[in-house]
C-alpha cells in the first residue's frame, strides 16, 4: 500500500510544465470537440473538450503545434513562447482550383476527452432525417430507443440501457428539465430545428446536475444568440402524407458587441385522423401546437448573462373515429390539453479566464398545465417546479481542478382524478409536494490528458424521502491516440409520481392499484466501455465497445403481469436489472460517404410478484446499418437507415372465452428503414423522404379495440409501429446578415 502512496504523492509533486490553450472552431464559429492537437516530433497531444477547448503542455525540443479533425484540412502553428491562448479555425475538405473535394466529419462523435461516455448528435446529423421534434431526433442512433407508448395517445418514450426514459435524466442546456407530468407527451416539446446538437451520456453521469441520473444523461444544446453563426434568420416548413404540417422560424439581433437576442416559434398541425388497420381507432392522434421561446444574452468580459421565456400550447385528440360496427355505442375520445410556461436565467462572473475560475447561479420555473380525457377517466394536473443552482469551478494546475455547488428542486403536483368510467364516482384530489436541498463536490485530475479520474459525491435532503448520498466516480485511459478505455460507476435516485408520469396507461380498461407509501428508487450503474480509432487505408475507422448493469436496490414496479386485468404499483421485493452490451463501427469508405454499423444485446428483468421475469415489452436486440453520402460539390446528400428490431416478452395472458390467449406470448423481430434525399442550394435546401419503408405494422395494436367500453379493452400493449409507411417533404432557409 505505501508504494501506491508514494506513487501517488509523486504523481501531485511533478513540476507545471508551461501549457498552450485554446480553442478550435469551424469556419462558421462552431467548436470542434475531438480534435487532435499534437507537438511535432513528440508524443505529446491532448484532444479539444466539448466547447472546442485544449490545453497541452509546451515541450522544449518543439514549437510546431499541429491541429487535425476528420473532414478538416489541418492547420499547422508555431509557437515560440510559453502560456500563450490561441484561436484556431480549421477550414473544409481540400481546395484544388476551383473544384472542392471534401471530406465529411460524422455526425455522431465521441467525446474523446470527456472522462464520461458522451456522444455527440449534431445539427448535421439530425437534418438527415426528418426531426421533427426530439422524440424524432433518434433514428440514427444506436444506443437510443424511442417508441409509443401506447396506441391511442401518441405518447412516445425513451428508452436507454434497456430501461424506460424516466431513468434517464432530460436536461436542456445542462438545466434539469421535462420532468413528471411532460414525461409522457415532452418528447414532442422540444421542435428539432430549435435543436444545435444532443449529448448522449450513458451511465452514471456527474453529479453537477443533480442525482436523477440512473442510465444517463441526455442534454438538448439549442441556438444561442450569442454564437458568432447566429446572426442570421432561417425557417423550416415541413409537410407529410399523414397530413402532417410544421412551420418553424427563428431569427437572431445583435443589439450591441455584448446584446443578444432571439426569437424562436414553431407551429405543428395533425390534420387528419388515420385508421389504416380499420379497428376504429386512430392510428395517430390529431396534435396542434403553438411553441414560442425569446431568449437573450450579455456576453461580459467578465460577467456574462442569459435567460429566456417560453409558452407552449397542445391539444392532443385521439380515440374512436367510428362506431367499429356498434352504431349505438358511444364513441371513445381521447383530449389532452396542455398549457407549459418556462423561464430562466443563468448568470455567471468569470475571476480568471486562464484557470477557468468562476461562480454561477442558475435560475429556472416551469408551471404545467394538463387536463387529459380518457374515455371517462379523468387527470388534470397542475405542475410547479423551481430549480436553483450555485456553482463554483475552478482549475488549481493543469492536473487538479474542482467543481462545487449547491441546489435546490422544489416539485408541487395538484392532481384531480377518476381512475374508472364510471361517471357517478366523484373526482379525487391529491397534493403531491417534494423540496430537495443538496450540494456536491466533485474533483478531476488530469495527466496529460492520458489519465483523467474524476470523482463526485452529492447529499440532498428530501422532505418526502429523507437524508441520501450520491456518489459516482469515472475513469478514463489512453495509452495512445488510437484508443480510450472508460470505466464508470455511481449511484441514482429518483421520486417517482406515478399517475404524473403514467397517466397514459389510462387508456385502457385496466384497473389501476397503487400501494401506499411508496419509496424512493435507487440504483447502482456500472460501466466499461473501449474506443478505438484506427488508421486504415488513409481514413479513420471507428470502433466501440461498451457495457453497463444497472442494478436496482429500490424500485417502484409497474406490474400488468399478476393481473392482466390491472396495472399494479408498488414496491420492489426482489431483483431488478439490466444488462446491456453495445459494439458499434463507423467508416468513411471513400470521399463523402460514411457508413455506420452496430449491434445491441439487453438482457432487463424484473421481479413480479415474487416471480422474476424478463421485462415486457422490451426488445431483447437491436441492429442498425445507417449511410451517408454527399457529391463532391455538396449539392446532393443521400440518408438511409436500416433497423432491426429484436423480439420480446409480452405481459402475462388471459384466456377469452372461446379458449383462445388474448395475445401471443412473445412478438417477433421487424424491420424499418428511412430514406431522406437533400438538394442544396446557396441559401436553402429541400429534402424529401421516407418513414417506416418497409410498411411494418404492429396486428392488432389494441385489444378489443371494438367494445372500448369493456372489460378488455386495452391499448398499451404497444411494441412496434402503429402506422405503416410515410412520405414526407420539407424545405430549409438560411439567410445571413453578412
Amino acid at each position: 500500500m505505501k508504494y501506491i502512496f508514494l506513487i501517488f504523492f509523486s504523481l501531485l509533486l511533478y513540476p507545471v510544465q508551461a501549457k498552450v490553450r485554446g480553442v478550435v472552431k469551424d469556419s462558421a464559429g462552431e467548436p470542434l470537440p475531438g480534435a487532435n492537437v499534437a507537438w511535432v516530433n513528440t508524443k505529446i497531444f491532448t484532444v479539444t473538450a466539448e466547447d472546442g477547448s485544449f490545453s497541452v503542455d509546451k515541450p522544449k525540443d518543439s514549437e510546431t503545434l499541429v491541429i487535425s479533425y476528420i473532414g478538416f484540412e489541418n492547420d499547422t502553428i508555431h509557437v515560440d513562447s510559453e502560456n500563450v491562448k490561441l484561436e484556431i479555425v480549421l477550414r473544409e475538405g481540400l481546395s484544388l482550383g476551383e473544384v472542392n473535394v471534401v471530406r465529411r466529419r460524422f455526425g455522431t462523435t465521441k467525446l474523446r476527452s470527456s472522462a464520461m461516455n458522451v456522444d455527440i448528435i449534431s445539427s448535421a446529423e439530425l437534418s438527415r432525417a426528418a426531426c421533427c421534434n426530439l422524440g424524432e431526433s433518434f433514428v440514427t442512433n444506436p444506443s437510443v430507443d424511442v417508441s409509443y407508448s401506447d396506441a391511442a395517445t401518441g405518447a412516445k418514450q425513451i428508452k436507454l440501457l434497456g430501461l424506460s426514459g424516466t431513468y434517464v435524466q432530460m436536461m436542456t442546456e445542462n438545466i434539469p428539465n421535462y420532468r413528471g407530468a411532460a414525461a409522457p407527451y415532452g418528447l414532442g416539446y422540444v421542435p428539432g430545428p430549435w435543436m444545435q446538437s444532443i449529448q448522449v451520456s450513458k451511465g452514471s453521469s456527474s453529479v453537477k446536475n443533480g442525482y436523477e441520473s440512473i442510465t444517463g444523461q441526455i442534454n438538448v444544446e439549442f441556438k444561442k444568440p450569442q454564437l458568432p453563426e447566429a446572426d442570421w434568420v432561417s425557417a423550416n416548413l415541413f409537410a407529410s402524407s399523414t397530413g402532417r404540417y410544421e412551420a418553424n422560424a427563428d431569427a437572431t439581433l445583435k443589439l450591441s458587441k455584448r446584446w443578444s437576442t432571439s426569437l424562436l416559434a414553431h407551429y405543428e398541425n395533425e390534420t387528419m385522423a388515420h385508421d389504416a388497420n380499420h379497428d376504429g381507432f386512430a392510428d395517430i392522434p390529431r396534435v396542434e401546437q403553438y411553441n414560442l421561446w425569446n431568449r437573450w444574452a450579455y456576453m461580459g468580459d467578465h460577467y456574462v448573462f442569459q435567460a429566456g421565456i417560453k409558452a407552449l400550447s397542445e391539444w392532443r385528440n385521439s380515440g374512436q373515429v367510428n362506431h367499429g360496427g356498434n352504431p349505438g355505442q358511444e364513441l371513445y375520445k381521447i383530449g389532452i390539453d396542455t398549457r407549459r410556461y418556462e423561464a430562466f436565467t443563468k448568470n455567471a462572473y468569470i475571476f480568471n479566464k486562464e484557470k477557468n475560475t468562476n461562480l454561477a447561479l442558475i435560475l429556472q420555473g416551469t408551471f404545467h398545465n394538463q387536463d387529459a380525457v380518457y374515455g371517462h377517466k379523468l387527470y388534470d394536473v397542475d405542475q410547479t417546479n423551481v430549480y436553483a443552482s450555485l456553482l463554483f469551478e475552478t482549475e488549481f494546475s493543469k492536473r487538479h481542478s474542482l467543481s462545487t455547488g449547491l441546489s435546490f428542486n422544489y416539485d408541487g403536483y395538484d392532481q384531480r382524478y377518476r381512475l374508472t368510467n364510471d361517471v357517478e364516482l366523484p373526482r379525487l384530489k391529491s397534493f403531491e409536494k417534494e423540496s430537495v436541498p443538496g450540494a456536491y463536490v466533485q474533483y478531476t485530475y488530469n495527466l496529460e490528458d492520458k489519465l483523467i479520474l474524476m470523482g463526485g459525491i452529492r447529499g440532498d435532503y428530501s422532505s418526502m424521502h429523507g437524508f441520501f448520498v450520491t456518489p459516482r466516480a469515472h475513469v478514463k485511459y489512453n495509452p495512445n491516440e488510437f484508443v480510450n478505455f472508460r470505466l464508470s460507476a455511481g449511484k441514482g435516485y429518483r421520486t417517482n409520481h406515478v399517475l404524473a408520469e403514467n397517466n397514459y396507461l389510462l387508456a385502457s380498461s385496466r384497473k389501476v392499484r397503487i400501494a401506499g407509501d411508496l419509496d424512493q428508487e435507487e440504483a447502482w450503474n456500472y460501466g466499461a466501455s473501449i474506443s478505438s480509432y484506427i488508421p486504415l487505408f488513409g481514413k479513420t475507422l471507428n470502433l466501440n465497445a461498451e457495457y453497463y448493469y444497472t442494478d436496482f436496490l429500490k424500485q417502484v414496479v409497474v406490474d400488468m403481469d399478476t393481473d392482466p386485468h390491472e396495472i399494479a404499483f408498488y414496491n420492489l421485493n426482489g431483483r431488478s436489472y439490466s444488462h446491456v452490451f453495445q459494439v458499434e463501427a463507423n467508416y468513411p469508405l471513400f470521399k463523402g460517404f460514411t457508413l455506420t454499423a452496430a449491434y445491441r444485446f439487453t438482457d432487463a428483468k424484473t421481479t413480479y410478484n415474487g416471480e422474476l421475469k424478463e421485462r415486457p415489452l422490451t426488445s431483447r436486440y437491436k441492429g442498425l446499418v445507417t449511410a451517408s453520402y454527399k457529391t463532391p460539390l455538396e449539392i446532393w446528400q443521400f440518408d438511409a437507415t436500416l433497423q432491426l428490431n429484436g423480439g420480446g416478452r409480452m405481459p402475462s395472458r388471459y384466456i377469452l372465452e372461446d379458449g383462445t390467449p388474448s395475445w401471443s406470448a412473445r412478438y417477433g423481430s421487424f424491420e424499418q428503414l428511412s430514406v431522406q434525399i437533400t438538394r442544396y442550394f446557396r441559401r436553402w435546401s429541400i429534402y424529401v423522404g421516407g418513414e417506416n419503408l418497409t410498411n411494418f405494422k404492429q396486428k392488432n395494436p389494441i385489444i378489443d379495440a371494438a367494445n372500448p367500453w369493456g372489460e378488455n379493452f386495452d391499448s398499451t400493449m404497444i411494441w412496434g409501429s402503429v402506422h405503416g409507411a410515410k412520405a414526407y417533404i420539407g424545405i430549409r432557409f438560411n439567410w445571413a446578415r453578412n
